[in-house]
Formats: structure tokens, sequence, C-alpha cells
């Protein structure tokens, strides 16, 4: 398989990850999740089931082609340095089961609001704080996943800079990115209120540039020769 038509691969697998990932961490809880109203999101969460079985399957999508993701990329840019990319790999295999455990919370929380046996076995007071403790233990999870969805940019930018197949200031990027998600995961932890504020923002612009960016330069265009490569 060429250059162009790995790259294209990887493209297509990273595509998928960004729009089941859109659609699992930023569209769902925006629909279902009020911050500060336990009352207004546990009705969201019951009235919209539907939607919250959808972005259950859209994350079991995501986490399927996420594992993948990055033995495409070491296909891709092995030869630049296989160390990297071997650590690359490694951060992807750590993350993925973090998300699919915390990902059980939300499962239990589609439980507690869709089987009659739980709806008559607890108030609706027992249910909520059950909803709202399934939905914390699940962000907490996510948050522990987090880290390693930021550490996993910073070999992948590196590779890509120095392999001269995509344009270098998208490996740039990629390893501002990693800095991005740490700096909100360690932030998230250390101070209340940190995710709403506008360093959680700007911090994580470079990740969300970086990764639209070259998931989609792989789709259009590949992985083309754009410099001389610097193998190590």
């Amino acid at each position: 398989m060429s250059g162009i038509s790995q790259g294209r691969a990887a493209g297509v697998i990273y595509l998928i990850v960004v729009a089941s990932g859109i659609f699992s961490l930023a569209y769902v809880p925006s629909q279902l999740i009020t911050s500060g109203n336990v009352e207004a999101t546990v009705a969201a969460i019951t009235a919209s089931q539907g939607l919250l079985r959808w972005g259950i399957v859209a994350s079991f999508v995501r986490d399927i082609a996420f594992l993948l993701l990055p033995f495409a990329f070491y296909r891709l840019l092995s030869h630049v340095d296989q160390h990297w990319a071997v650590l690359m790999v490694v951060f992807v295999a750590i993350a993925v089961p973090i998300s699919l455990s915390a990902l059980g919370h939300t499962i239990q929380i589609l439980t507690l609001v869709s089987h009659e046996a739980y709806l008559a076995a607890y108030s609706a007071e027992q249910r909520a704080a059950a909803i709202m403790l399934s939905l914390s233990a699940y962000n907490s999870g996510m948050r522990v996943a987090s880290l390693f969805w930021g550490l996993w940019l910073f070999p992948l930018g590196y590779l890509v800079f120095r392999s001269g197949l995509l344009p270098r200031a998208l490996g740039v990027l990629l390893m501002l990115g990693c800095f991005g998600y740490l700096v909100n995961a360690f932030g998230a932890t250390l101070i209340p209120g940190f995710s709403a504020t506008t360093l959680a923002r700007v911090a994580s612009a470079p990740a969300s540039i970086g990764e639209i960016g070259t998931c989609l330069w792989l789709v259009t265009f590949g992985a083309r020769r754009l410099g001389v490569a610097r193998p190590a």
C-alpha cells in the first residue's frame, strides 16, 4: 500500500474517532447535562433515553476506532523513530480500557431510567442521586482517560513533524495539544470550575485544530512527502 493510501486509511479511522467523539463527548452532554442543576439533568436524561443510547453507541465506535488508529499511524510513521511510534501505541492502549470502564457508568444510568424494576424500587430522589453518582463516576473516569488522550498526541506530533509526510505545523499543534489535555486534566482536579474558564478553552484549541486538521488532511491528500524526512 502506498504512503498516500496508508495515509488516507489512517485519515478515515481518525475521522471516525473525531466525528463519534464530537457527538458522544460534546453534543450528547450539551443536550442532557445542565451544570449545577440536578433536577434538569435527571429530567433531560429520563426524557431523552434514545439520545443517551446513541451516545453510548457512538462511544463504543469511538473507542474501537481509537484503538485501531495508532496502529495505522505506526505503519505510516514508524520508519521515522520506532521508539516514539511504540510509545504512541502504548498510550492509546492504556486510554481505551479506562474510557470503556467509565462508559459502564453511562450504561448504568440508562438502566436506572429505563428498567421498570429500578423505577419501582427507588423513590425519585434516590434514583436522581444514583444517576448523579454514576454521572460523576463517568466524568472522573473520562478525566483519567483524557491524560492519555493527551499523552499520545506528543509522540504522534513528533513523528508527523519529523516525517515531512504532513505539514509540520500539524505536528506542532498536536504536540501542543498534548499539554493542553494535561492542563485541563490537572486544572479540573485542582481548581473547582476550571473547565468553564477561558484558560481551559484556550488550552483545548491546539488539540482540536491539530487533530481535525490532521484527519482532514489525510482523508483529502493522504501522506505525501512535503520535505526531507530525518530518520532517527
